[in-house]
């Protein structure tokens, strides 16, 4: 395993071409643990070199409901009734800070994203 930092989007391309080949790997290998410290190098690179800011709220909650293969109603115990779910999600109705505290400690969603402002 020979790694070195990512300086340049060159380099970010060069991962993502060995990434492609050991995604993969079985775990407790040497490409397993190549792959992690790939994947740590690419997520320092891209922090410190495109902001891609926090997550719009509602897309950050169907991000988690894809994840973990939720529906709608999984999420009324975090967020209301069916109804309120569906205003929600069709950004009819805002979070309230009890959903949100709701939401960040039952499905682990960010505040950060959460709380950030659409544009």
């Amino acid at each position: 395993m020979n790694i070195k930092p990512i300086r340049s989007d060159d380099d970010l391309k060069a991962v993502f071409l060995r990434l492609e080949s050991i995604f993969q790997a079985e775990e407790q290998t040497p490409e397993a643990d190549e792959r992690d410290v790939l994947v740590t190098l690419v997520e320092a690179y891209e922090n410190k070199h495109y902001d891609f800011g926090p997550a719009d709220p509602i897309e950050a909650i169907k991000f988690r409901m894809e994840q973990q293969g939720l529906t709608a109603r999984d999420l009324e115990p975090f967020i209301g009734t069916s109804g309120r779910v569906s205003e929600v999600l069709n950004r009819k109705r805002r979070l309230s800070l009890r959903m949100v505290r709701s939401l960040h400690d039952g499905l682990k969603i960010p505040y950060e994203s959460l709380l950030a402002e659409v544009h």
